[in-house]
């Protein structure tokens, strides 16, 4: 009997998009709150794994913030580079927008300054 390759797919989940921003649970230290996803989205292949940043409202001032007005947030924060992570797709509850061009390229220079790129 010949054996079949396993074919390796994970069940239809979230479509999660790069610039987009959602309410993510990480499940750890951190609270439930909004996030920018930075990452491209994975393929069938890839871990299912975004990598975001955080919006925070406890603003420092430091040149790591990146202060943005956003209509469908609630405060008034901003999306904080010292604090990057990486989640599982599966916590993520609520998509609540996307950035435009121009604020996601403000978040991305932010973001290069941070990680001396």
């Amino acid at each position: 009997m010949i054996a079949r390759k396993q074919s390796w797919k994970r069940p239809t989940a979230k479509r999660i998009e790069r610039g987009e921003v959602w309410v993510v649970d990480p499940g750890y230290v951190v609270k439930v709150r909004p996030c920018l996803v930075l990452s491209i989205p994975p393929t069938d292949l890839d871990r299912a794994l975004a990598t975001l940043i955080p919006c925070t409202t406890s603003i420092r001032g430091s040149r790591f913030e990146v202060g943005l007005d956003i209509r469908f947030l609630d405060r008034h924060g901003a999306f904080d580079a010292q604090n990057l992570m990486t989640v599982s797709t599966a916590k993520f509850v609520k998509r609540l927008g996307s950035l435009a061009t121009e604020q996601m390229d403000q978040v991305e220079q932010v973001v290069r300054l941070r990680l001396g790129l």
